[in-house]
């Protein structure tokens, strides 16, 4: 069931194209946060090729209503090796302004829902966190995952260096699938693509 305010946003595949109105959400967080930990805000072609790269194996999404893109969430690869294919790392970043209208909670969820079509197990999140709320960073980001049911693994302390403050950084996990002795192979998101595209039109 979605709220009032959120029956006029779409969800869809971003395309390389959005890649300047996606940096519009990104770069406050580059430039007054440690959300992320990135110092420079990319060019529009190193976003647009990041946005290209991710599409080839994952999903990568936008939230967007009559006036342009509010947010977007994607995955990407948890660890190089073989045997890490069935767990992935997300990302989500909501336009500053678009807080409290559900955006974070409809983009994971659809972003999951993508995943499991790819045989997806586990979904983890690298967040920065802080023992001390200050001008550049709250732990609103556990807490929010927290609530979409992720549960914390484990704690790396004063890793990240910004704004001339150090930060520790969690990792939060959620299952998504069954893990079982002979687990099929993952498909790539162009695999799914198609048969994405109809849950995403069934689900508006």
């Amino acid at each position: 069931m979605k709220n009032v305010n959120e029956t006029d946003i779409h969800i869809r595949i971003a395309e390389p194209e959005d890649a300047e109105a996606l940096l519009a959400v990104y770069a406050p967080y580059v430039e007054e946060t440690a959300i992320t930990f990135e110092y420079a805000v990319p060019s529009v072609e190193e976003f647009q090729e990041r946005i290209r790269n991710t599409l080839q194996q994952y999903p990568y999404l936008v939230a967007e209503d009559e006036n342009g893109i509010l947010g977007y969430a994607y995955a990407g690869r948890f660890q190089s090796r073989a045997a890490y294919d069935w767990a992935v790392e997300t990302s989500i970043y909501i336009r500053k302004d678009q807080k409290g209208r559900g955006l974070g909670r409809r983009l994971y969820h659809a972003l999951e829902e993508g995943l499991k079509e790819q045989g997806i197990l586990n979904v983890n999140a690298c967040i920065a966190c802080t023992v001390t709320k200050d001008a550049h960073l709250t732990n609103d980001s556990i807490y929010f995952h927290e609530h979409m049911g992720y549960r914390l693994v484990g704690t790396f302390y004063q890793c990240g260096y910004k704004f001339q403050h150090w930060y520790d950084m969690v990792w939060m996990e959620r299952m998504i699938g069954e893990h079982k002795e002979k687990q099929e192979p993952i498909r790539l998101f162009p695999e799914i693509r198609s048969h994405f595209l109809c849950w995403l039109l069934k689900n508006e």
